[in-house]
């Protein structure tokens, strides 16, 4: 093969893992809301346990699944924060958006209280709920749109979709690369202070 056939391969594959991971989140987001969502449910359900090892496991399952797919979200939205892949594919405008509200959920869920905080729990919902429309919204109505041969449909494409609105589409990834470092950085100093706080003291002599 000659050296512009191999760049060629990589370029395809790079594109279509990078096509599939887009398309991926969508189904990823609704399962996260919905699993969130499901906690009442869940809570319902264990109280109906009669043995205490699979009320344990029912919770343990279901905490384990919905935290994983959370942090998948997070993970998976890396595309968003490099501008070239911004710049040249066909993605949602707001994902990098949307991938720092799933970061702030997971730091709430770092500095809460537990599963008994409810107020934390209400803020994580909402967080939620707005990335996965900032997410779902522009790839249906922008994304999926670009195949289509219709004015109305160019025109929100234009709008929605990264590549064919590069202006804002890199400013929205650097505020939200910047934005998703500063609560990394907050939630590696609440772990440092929580370990520095947890030590115990050693006897006095």
């Amino acid at each position: 093969m000659t050296p512009e056939q191999v760049s060629g391969v990589f370029d395809a594959g790079e594109s279509f893992v990078e096509n599939t991971i887009a398309a991926a989140l969508v189904l990823i987001w609704l399962l996260v809301l919905a699993l969130h969502l499901a906690r009442p449910y869940m809570l319902t359900n264990l109280r109906k346990f009669t043995l205490r090892l699979g009320a344990d496991l029912w919770w343990i399952v279901y905490v384990a699944l919905r935290d994983i797919l959370l942090a998948q979200v997070f993970l998976g939205s890396f595309i968003f924060f490099y501008p070239d892949v911004v710049s040249g594919k066909d993605l949602p405008i707001t994902g990098g958006v949307a991938a720092v509200c799933a970061l702030g959920a997971l730091l709430l869920k770092l500095t809460s209280k537990g599963e008994g905080d409810m107020r934390s729990w209400r803020l994580q919902s909402w967080l939620l709920a707005a990335g996965a429309l900032l997410y779902i919204g522009p790839y249906i109505l922008g994304v999926q749109l670009t195949a289509i041969d219709n004015s109305f449909a160019k025109q929100l494409a234009s709008i929605l979709v990264t590549s064919q609105n590069v202006g804002w589409g890199l400013w929205l990834s650097y505020l939200s690369a910047v934005a998703a470092g500063i609560l990394g950085l907050v939630a590696v100093f609440y772990n440092l202070r929580q370990t520095s706080t947890a030590r115990p003291k050693s006897p006095a002599a």
